[in-house]
């Protein structure tokens, strides 16, 4: 599937499945973790510093994980993965592109409202 076409299902699909106030809290916080492990990792590798490689790796691993977990407490979950390759361009778009754009415009807070109620 084209990049562009990726990104607008992911956005469509957004708010559906990011509905649970855990979910919502956890990404909150997991996300810019992973971006913030995501750079340091490019960082590193440029620098050839392979300890804080594999530490950032060890890091957007975490960051996954805890959002994974969290979604299996979704009513509704994404769509699954069709491969490894698409795996992890869907994982980036949401972690780079996705979230921030859900948190900017205000979907995070819409859905976090709709939550506690």
């Amino acid at each position: 599937m084209p990049l562009l076409q990726l990104v607008k299902r992911q956005w469509l699909d957004y708010a559906r499945t990011h509905r649970s106030r855990r979910n919502l809290l956890v990404h909150l916080a997991a996300v810019p973790a992973f971006v913030a492990a995501n750079t340091a990792l490019v960082t590193a590798l440029l620098l050839g510093m392979w300890i804080a490689a594999t530490l950032s790796l060890a890091a957007m691993a975490a960051s996954l994980a805890w959002q994974g977990r969290c979604h299996r407490g979704e009513p509704e979950r994404p769509e699954p993965f069709s491969g490894p390759a698409e795996a992890l361009v869907r994982i980036l778009i949401e972690q780079w592109v996705t979230f921030p754009r859900f948190a900017f415009s205000g979907g995070w807070t819409r859905a976090l409202r709709a939550a506690s109620r």
